[in-house]
């Protein structure tokens, strides 16, 4: 590789360990959730609990459903209720069927995490 780099005029410096730059993802926008569940545990019948892979659903992903597939929005106006944009809903609600399919498929329980308080709020 080195060779044809030097043979069309590029060249190639070695890294050190100071050169590498880590980059931190954007921290997520919160979301606003206005549903909380009945229940947060829903598992197979007849299988014991210890004997359950179980799959975490955010609380954000149950509000995505919940709005498009129990309230019948639209994305974009699901979206707008939820405070993200409509790409960032598509992320989300894409995440959620993959996982409650995941749990009806192969008998996981789902585990739907609660939705944590705004530390603007106190």
């Amino acid at each position: 590789m080195a060779v044809i780099a030097n043979q069309i005029g590029l060249s190639f410096k070695a890294l050190s360990p100071c050169d590498i730059v880590l980059r931190m993802p954007r921290p997520p926008c919160p979301r606003r959730i206005e549903h909380c569940p009945p229940s947060y545990y829903f598992k197979p019948a007849g299988i014991p609990l210890c004997k359950v892979e179980e799959i975490a659903l955010a609380a954000d992903e149950l509000e995505a459903m919940r709005l498009a597939d129990c309230e019948g929005l639209y994305n974009q106006d699901a979206a707008k209720c939820m405070g993200v944009s409509r790409q960032t809903f598509d992320r989300i609600i894409h995440r959620a069927h993959q996982k409650t399919a995941q749990a009806l498929v192969h008998g996981f329980a789902l585990r739907i995490e609660k939705k944590e308080p705004d530390a603007s709020a106190s």
